[in-house]
């Protein structure tokens, strides 16, 4: 009898423990997200581990700053309980812009159902397309005060595409599953995130520049720390942000400096276009700074005549203007080398030596800027390289995009946020 009670009491104990925790994962409502990235060595390309399923998997993502959604290999093995595939004419069909019924000749599994929404998903490297299935599962990401990650929450249908394996098989780092986007898009990350928790349209990426560092993303209101305790969103250029009709995030750059000299260009090179649109995109898959040829010539020539006394060498792939390295000096903001400006609206986005200048080989340093050719799509496509070790805010709001300039400068990095969780 005696025994029979205690089980009693237990149950009745480990109930009231399950229906404490579902409250308060349901009543938990965090003011922002964070998100690791890390830099992969190979590629050079930055990578995102995010949980997704039930139970949870944790796989890594490239991150696509100009990405309309996150889409997935779902042919490899994909197992989850809460996997759902919407139908046809369905509201998250609508929600996601998709309104082509999928049909899928083989077996049913995760990424092939008949009459369900076909969305297309596209490898950033190579903009091959393909058919993939909407669906619906669980995300997991850690909250966040700024500081260092919370307790982790719980999004139970996010929206994604189920994409064949074939869009994995050029431009990729090893192991990587997908694609998670963070354009301005109906399904994209910040924005089924800012819509589930109510967060303000703003998220802030703080990229780290050393392959294996982590890096982050933030998704919400500031403020933002970095060790040892700055905030590193203030203080914060602002600058006009324009959004493309494909959720593509542009800058409009009036002119650029090198040691305050100006660079001679065409200045239709810069001009917005008819719909708005300025020139100067900003992108996570490309490495290094693409420049329209005209104006890659001015820059990589002025450069050079302002580093006075280091000689040029032979080229190295992909870029065209290197130099001997042992002629070039290091300080607290990286290489010893005239500083790049771009100016905007009323304020100058400063890129210094450890955004300008790659180690190519031993003893030689090249210019982190290659040539795009004579009719790019855009002008002036900013990479990943000139994006490390500042923080970018993306306030879509307000239409604008708050940057940090270099955060060495701070005497801090992207890599110095405390990663270590709350116990």
């Amino acid at each position: 009898m005696a025994s029979s009670f205690r089980c009693l009491i237990f149950l009745l104990f480990s109930l009231c423990f399950l229906f404490f925790i579902s409250e308060s994962q349901t009543t938990f409502k965090p003011t922002k997200l964070v998100l690791t990235v890390q830099k992969d060595r190979a590629t050079n390309l930055h990578v995102a581990n995010i949980q997704k399923r039930t139970p949870p998997l944790k796989l890594p993502f490239v991150i696509d700053l100009n990405g309309r959604f996150l889409w997935v290999n779902c042919e490899n093995q994909y197992s989850s309980s809460t996997y759902n595939a919407p139908l046809c004419h369905s509201t998250q069909c609508s929600k996601a812009d998709s309104h082509y019924c999928h049909k899928c000749p083989t077996t049913a599994r995760p990424g092939c159902h008949n009459n369900t929404c076909g969305l297309m998903a596209v490898n950033p490297f190579t903009n091959q397309a393909a058919m993939g299935e909407l669906a619906q599962d669980a995300l997991l990401l850690p909250s966040t005060q700024g500081f260092n990650p919370g307790p982790m929450v719980r999004i139970p249908q996010f929206l994604f595409s189920c994409a064949p394996s074939r869009l994995l098989q050029k431009g990729f780092p090893k192991n990587v599953q997908g694609v998670v986007g963070l354009g301005h898009a109906p399904i994209s990350l910040p924005v089924q995130l800012a819509s589930h928790f109510g967060f303000q349209q703003k998220f802030a990426m703080c990229l780290a520049s050393s392959g294996g560092n982590n890096g982050v993303i933030f998704f919400g209101q500031g403020p933002y720390f970095m060790l040892p305790g700055i905030d590193v969103s203030r203080p914060v250029s602002y600058t006009p942000l324009t959004i493309s009709q494909q959720g593509e995030y542009y800058i409009d750059v009036k002119s650029i400096k090198i040691n305050n000299k100006i660079v001679p260009l065409n200045s239709s090179l810069l001009t917005p276009t008819k719909r708005g649109l300025g020139r100067v995109k900003i992108s996570t898959t490309t490495p290094y700074t693409i420049l329209e040829h005209s104006i890659y010539y001015s820059l990589s020539k002025v450069f050079v005549d302002q580093l006075k006394g280091v000689p040029q060498v032979k080229p190295v792939t992909p870029f065209g203007t290197c130099f001997d390295s042992k002629r070039i000096g290091n300080t607290k903001m990286g290489p010893s080398v005239p500083n790049v400006d771009l100016v905007m609206q009323n304020v100058v986005w400063r890129i210094y030596g450890s955004n300008s200048m790659v180690q190519a080989r031993p003893d030689v340093m090249c210019l982190g800027f290659v040539d795009g050719g004579v009719r790019p799509r855009d002008s002036i496509v900013i990479g990943a390289m000139q994006l490390e070790d500042n923080l970018l805010q993306f306030d879509i709001g307000s239409s604008r995009l708050g940057f940090s300039s270099s955060l060495l400068s701070r005497r801090t990095k992207c890599s110095n946020f405390n990663f270590t969780s709350i116990p």
